[in-house]
């Protein structure tokens, strides 16, 4: 496709400073009765009523409310970017009358080990020690569900917990963040936030004092108090209209690292976005007051071209190259690690589906190593007509797993990299990414190969495989999409050597045989302790691996319905993005993912040792 350099007329800070697709959409589905003069007055409300709702409670009410009728044309996407163009974003504190099962008052922080971010550690390795764990292999006959928490108002949670001084940190799609107590789930803060929580919740200190951190689909970065949800500031890493943060920030003496994705991709699907103009980036941020340190775009500051995409519809470019994930920290070194997303829209850029080494007090770019060239990609590809679909076409491997840092027996080290091309590779830091092994595992796409995350525990990377396979179609009348699971296809635990690659052991999924829809693909992110690798499923199974040959030692079906402490009606389903985290004899987990066709949920699930019998004799 020859694209042909234009003035663009709105530059991207005025497309940030409101949302012009926003407004199209408002004003084509919506402005004839809440802009209208009949309707002032009325049972209508009109947009000054409107901007005394939160984003929240508007996207609820287009999406399951009374207006569902009225917004079915339109996709979730574009719902959610009406409900933020229209609401007011405010942060509410629940008070204490307001909370089911709250903790008795005056509740002190407890001690013990952590798990406070995405990864573990700043690594990445999504390991905990036999000591922090308080988990070993031979206990998990006795490893049992002792309290389950729901979410009220969500059916999808993929938000992956922390673990800190006796809390259990957690948020929903509903934008609720939780404080609960890690033994007994009594809640000990409750708060609101505008947009649905969409990273991981990481726990460190602002101006010394505990403080949670997390990111939600409205492209906002929240700092709340870890002592009573009190928010302490917000931010946007970036200003695009269709940002999003979907990396768990990572804390590190004083500042937070983050990265800026979008909803672009998912936009492309109709006809009347012009895609794409967004560019991923990294930041750094003072924990304490939300000020950006350093910004790093993944894609030069080049002037957009426009022209027609090859189903019609306006296409700029270059854009995407997001980071989705959570870098890893080499702070002796002065170094981060990041990996990047495919690009959205011509013409291709050599940073994305790619390694990046920035410099960690600057934000300097020191390499990058890209692993599939030429990877321009979004949801319009996979819809007939593909209307904003670049003329590259995909194949849409880029990473949605972070880079580990790992150290090899000979002095080296090694990054470990799982990408959506089914391929785990290791590389060298110390070398600008030389290549050291690489092994595949499947046959990657779409949400396919190596998903959320593997870990290792130094000896082996453990690394999941999703390939989970569905056919795409629009809803009649509808700009949402479709899904049709295969219960077939997708799904695997592999296990390989760190230092070169060779394959120790692969267990194949149990597959679905029990309910439909349903499918086999284990997408989410994968944790291990000693003797024991923790792997959930698309068919709502969490199941414990043995490290050294494979063998499921353990497995819970989190697909049913529960009591829970929150006494809110809670069920279980499909496991997708977050990973279990283990810390102090405990291990918790989120179950719920309609995604793709898969099973609904909302459940926070609290798994811990039944007391064995020589301690019961005591």
């Amino acid at each position: 496709m020859k694209l042909c350099y234009l003035f663009v007329i709105a530059s991207l800070a005025m497309l940030a400073a409101d949302d012009p697709y926003a407004e199209q959409l408002f004003q084509k589905h919506c402005a004839s009765c809440h802009d209208s003069e009949a309707g002032a007055g009325g049972r209508i409300p009109q947009r000054s009523v409107l901007k005394t709702m939160t984003p929240a409670a508007i996207q609820k009410t287009l999406e399951s409310g009374v207006m569902k009728a009225q917004a079915a044309p339109l996709s979730a996407d574009e719902r959610l970017k009406i409900a933020a163009l229209l609401g007011t974003a405010v942060t509410v504190e629940r008070k204490r009358e307001e909370i089911a099962n709250p903790c008795l008052s005056g509740a002190v922080w407890g001690s013990g080990p952590a798990w406070a971010s995405w990864g573990g550690g700043l690594a990445n390795a999504r390991f905990q020690s036999a000591k922090d764990a308080g988990l070993r292999a031979e206990d998990l006959p006795r490893l049992k569900l002792k309290w389950t928490f729901a979410f009220a108002d969500t059916s999808t949670l993929r938000s992956q917990p922390a673990v800190y001084r006796g809390r259990v940190f957690a948020g929903g799609q509903d934008g609720s963040v939780y404080a609960l107590d890690a033994a007994t789930g009594c809640v000990d803060w409750a708060t609101t936030v505008p947009a649905q929580v969409r990273s991981g919740i990481a726990v460190g200190e602002a101006g010394g004092k505990p403080a949670v951190f997390f990111g939600d689909s409205a492209g906002y970065v929240y700092a709340l108090d870890a002592t009573s949800g009190k928010q302490l500031w917000k931010m946007r890493p970036d200003e695009h209209p269709a940002s999003s943060v979907t990396a768990t920030p990572v804390f590190y003496q004083g500042r937070l690292y983050v990265g800026a994705a979008s909803r672009e991709e998912a936009l492309s699907i109709s006809p009347g976005y012009a895609c794409c103009t967004f560019r991923g980036s990294e930041s750094a941020v003072d924990a304490t007051t939300g000020r950006v340190l350093w910004k790093t775009y993944t894609i030069p500051d080049v002037a957009k071209s426009r022209a027609k995409a090859p189903g019609g519809g306006d296409a700029y470019g270059p854009s995407g190259a997001g980071v989705w994930t959570a870098p890893a920290l080499d702070p002796e070194r002065d170094t981060l690690y990041i990996t990047t997303g495919d690009n959205y829209s011509d013409p291709p850029t050599s940073m994305s589906d790619a390694v990046v080494a920035l410099r960690l007090s600057t934000g300097e770019i020191l390499w990058s190593k890209q692993f599939t060239a030429k990877d321009a990609w979004n949801s319009s590809c996979q819809l007939p007509g593909k209307v904003n679909c670049p003329d590259s076409d995909g194949p849409d491997f880029d990473f949605a797993s972070s880079a580990i840092l790992v150290p090899l027996r000979n002095g080296r080290r090694a990054l470990l990299l799982g990408q959506k091309s089914a391929v785990i590779y290791a590389v060298d830091p110390d070398r600008r990414g030389q290549p050291l092994w690489q092994a595949r595992i499947g046959e990657g796409g779409t949400v396919g190969g190596i998903e959320w995350g593997s870990a290792t525990d130094g000896r082996n990377v453990y690394v999941a495989l999703s390939d989970i396979r569905f056919e795409v179609e629009l809803k009649p009348g509808s700009s949402d999409r479709g899904y049709n699971l295969d219960p077939n296809k997708g799904g695997g635990l592999f296990a390989f050597r760190v230092d070169n690659g060779e394959r120790m052991w692969q267990t194949p999924p149990p597959g679905c045989h029990d309910r439909r829809p349903c499918s086999p693909a284990q997408s989410a992110a994968v944790t291990a302790v000693p003797g024991v690798v923790w792997s959930g499923a698309e068919d709502g199974h969490l199941r414990g691996y043995s490290t050294s040959d494979g063998r499921i030692l353990w497995d819970y079906d989190t697909a049913h319905e529960y009591q829970t402490v929150n006494s809110v009606p809670g069920r279980g389903g499909a496991i997708d993005v977050a990973g279990p985290v283990v810390a102090g004899g405990m291990l918790f987990a989120v179950s719920g993912y309609p995604a793709r066709g898969g099973l609904p949920g909302n459940v926070l699930l609290a798994f811990g040792l039944e007391p064995s019998n020589s301690t019961a004799r005591k």
